[in-house]
């Protein structure tokens, strides 16, 4: 939400909110800016998928499935055993790291009411805040429930306007998954044993 409303004063002055969601102003200007800054947009978003290889590689976490847009992320991830205050910690190690990376490039590389956002945005004991401060963590428990979230996650692209395939949005798995041979990802991915 930072970068929102950082894109928002980019914009030129405060965005007239559209109910709850996001201001009109502020989808056409992302709209716009995406298409300005297509290289800037997969620096930001290789970070994260560098990010999460890391953290597959070096720390234990597994992606099964994700979908990284440009206003957020969702993912289904599980640690390599059964451990949820290890996972705990690996998310929150990744979601240290790319909010530094990604604010740092925010810094060197948008106009600067981005960074003033991120700086405004930041508790007490901080500099700075990219990521909200709530996540919304869900216990996958039975296959159909996992289903669903897939499902809902892969969607998000198509919901959002940026596709009209799930399959057609690169940083996602959907492509992996609705694929019966193996696909090239820029994530490592994990399955699940049912």
């Amino acid at each position: 939400m930072a970068l929102m409303k950082a894109v928002g004063q980019w914009m030129s002055g405060p965005a007239i909110t559209c109910g709850t969601g996001m201001s009109a102003s502020v989808v056409a200007l992302l709209e716009g800016v995406l298409d300005v800054i297509r290289i800037k947009k997969l620096a930001m978003l290789t970070v994260v998928t560098d990010t999460l290889n890391y953290c597959h590689q070096h720390k234990g976490l597994r992606t099964n499935a994700y979908v990284i847009i440009p206003t957020h992320i969702h993912g289904v991830f599980f640690f390599r055993e059964f451990n949820p205050p290890v996972l705990k910690d690996a998310l929150t190690d990744f979601r240290k790291f790319t909010g530094r990376q990604l604010s740092d490039y925010c810094e060197r590389h948008m106009p600067g009411c981005f960074s003033k956002v991120l700086h405004e945005a930041a508790p007490g004991d901080r500099a700075r805040r990219f990521w909200q401060p709530s996540q919304h963590p869900e216990q996958i428990e039975s296959e159909s429930f996992w289903m669903t979230k897939v499902n809902y996650l892969h969607e998000n692209p198509c919901r959002k306007g940026l596709v009209t395939r799930q399959e057609h949005w690169r940083f996602s798995s959907a492509m992996h998954w609705s694929s019966d041979a193996p696909v090239a990802n820029d994530v490592i991915l994990s399955a699940l044993d049912w």
